[in-house]
């Protein structure tokens, strides 16, 4: 029997049964090692362009609209994310697993039954939540936000809400079918780039906040229509067939639902709580200045976001044929590189939070203690893995709703608590700590249910690299040149960074798991610069 230890596989046993399972073993890592890498590329690159895009149009939008716009659009979209939450019913999360299990399992007659029932019903519920948004909008934007400009937005927020939900569950269709390229060159290159030209346009018509909306709008319009041709073109012809009795959800498929709208409502307690209070106790301007802040930290898990869409499915794969050797070694590898390509950027954006924040103009300035205080909590988020999707993914849901629950109750209260007294601060401090809390508390689930861990000795080659970037950043964040034109001191930060820590990787931190994904990404890489020079 084959365990697994410090990321290198122990036959337990001599003889050739010993060694065939050590061999299945490293087949199926390097199979699934091969999928996860190939797929997190693409998406990494996608939400690569995005992050960088969108960082240059927040500049541009934050400028011409200000905190208080920024702020109303944020208290909107927290209408819009309640509203989604009662319409989607953890049906996103649902389609992602049983479509890989369906598809895996030759069921196509069940996908089939699945995608029409599941599909049919969000639609029709998220109509109806979006038709309640629109008659009810205005009285939450007086009575609770006391920001009457919101109202003559609700109209615009109510379309975003029917248009979001459909996004997200065909996005997860797609990751179900394990094509999350697709999936991202829709959403990230095209959906992306679409809605920057269009919010350009529109702003620079004068249209301020309307126009901001309506290029949303149509762009998801774009994003929704396309991703449910990538869907309908990946259905394997056993299930496109209209023909045939839609079958009422399974118990199963409806426990599995119930359990992710559970988590879905947690998360939006999680979430959400902090830009609700703020906009009850202060006002829309310190709202748009908060979510400004938060918004950057967001961009530090991106690398744990690009392996969670494609590790999720092979989480169900691997779980239910009981491969947790190969789970817990995938685990530990990847876990190793979303810290080792999370770190660089987590440190730039702590060392350069003052002069990023300046970049928006000056009344943002304030926010740069909350993207501080918030990049800390999203890298601990990092530096555990994908705890959660181990344990949704792996049948614990009630596990990881047990740890929401607490960590959403316990958000209300801290907010609460600090909120009246520390403004944004107290906000900040608040998120991180339901971050870094939470997510230590998944990890501890993860080793009691699963029996895996993600750490082991090859880690202890990452502090030397960790160190050097660290003090390069610094010194780069003392450099006079750089504090007078911050454009250039963050970006040049970025990129000494990641040179300084993946140099140091290279040469100490590399094991051969590492190579594999290494092999991997830089094969995908090669042969998208080939495609790109014989069409040139």
């Amino acid at each position: 029997m084959a365990s697994v230890s410090n990321n290198q596989v122990v036959v337990e046993a001599a003889g050739p049964e010993s060694e065939i399972s050590s061999d299945v073993l490293l087949s199926h890592f390097r199979r699934n090692m091969g999928q996860i890498s190939r797929q997190s590329l693409v998406f990494f690159l996608g939400t690569l362009f995005t992050m960088a895009a969108g960082y240059l149009v927040k500049v541009y939008v934050a400028r011409i609209l200000g905190a208080e716009l920024l702020g109303l659009y944020a208290l909107g979209m927290t209408l819009v994310s309640f509203s989604q939450l009662l319409g989607v019913i953890g049906l996103p999360a649902t389609a992602a697993r049983y479509v890989a299990v369906y598809n895996a399992t030759g069921r196509f007659g069940d996908l089939r039954s699945f995608l029409r029932k599941s599909a049919s019903l969000l639609a029709g519920l998220n109509l109806l939540f979006s038709l309640a948004l629109l008659f009810s909008g205005a009285w939450f934007a007086r009575a609770v936000y006391h920001a009457p400009r919101l109202a003559q937005y609700i109209p615009y927020f109510a379309v975003l809400a029917l248009l979001g939900a459909l996004s997200a569950f065909f996005s997860q269709v797609l990751a179900g079918f394990k094509d999350v390229a697709k999936r991202t060159v829709i959403t990230n290159f095209i959906g992306s780039s679409l809605n920057i030209l269009l919010i350009v346009i529109f702003l620079a018509a004068g249209t301020r906040m309307r126009g901001y909306l309506a290029a949303q709008i149509l762009g998801t319009i774009v994003v929704v229509t396309l991703l449910i041709t990538a869907v309908w073109r990946l259905m394997p012809h056993g299930a496109r067939a209209f023909a045939g009795t839609t079958k009422a959800l399974d118990p199963e498929i409806k426990g599995f639902a119930l359990a992710a709208f559970g988590m879905n409502a947690l998360d939006f307690l999680l979430t959400q709580a902090d830009k609700i209070l703020l906009g009850v106790f202060l006002n829309a301007s310190v709202v748009g200045i908060y979510v400004l802040a938060s918004t950057l930290a967001n961009f530090i898990p991106i690398v744990l976001q690009s392996v969670n869409q494609i590790f999720a499915p092979v989480i169900a794969d691997l779980h239910a044929q009981s491969h947790k050797d190969v789970l817990e070694r995938l685990f530990q590898t990847l876990t190793k590189w979303i810290i080792g390509l999370t770190f660089p950027l987590a440190c730039v954006l702590v060392v350069f939070a003052s002069p990023l924040m300046r970049i928006f103009g000056p009344e943002f300035v304030i926010g740069w203690k909350v993207l501080l205080i918030a990049a800390i909590g999203q890298l601990v988020n990092c530096g555990v893995g994908s705890v959660g999707y181990l344990l949704l993914m792996s049948g614990n849901q009630r596990r990881l709703i047990r740890v929401q629950f607490s960590m959403a109750v316990t958000s209300v209260v801290v907010n609460l608590a600090l909120i009246p007294a520390l403004g944004i601060v107290g906000a900040a401090i608040a998120a991180a700590l339901i971050n870094i809390i939470g997510n230590l508390w998944n990890l501890r689930e993860v080793r009691k249910a699963l029996r895996i861990w993600p750490y082991n000795r090859s880690y202890y080659f990452l502090l030397a690299p960790a160190f050097c970037t660290l003090a390069v950043v610094l010194l780069l964040r003392s450099w006079p040149l750089l504090l007078l034109h911050p454009w250039a001191g963050v970006f040049l930060a970025i990129g000494t960074a990641y040179a300084v820590f993946c140099a140091g990787a290279l040469l100490f931190a590399l094991d051969s798991d590492d190579r594999v994904i290494a092999q991997r990404a830089w094969a995908q890489i090669s042969g998208s610069l080939q495609r790109l020079g014989a069409r040139a």
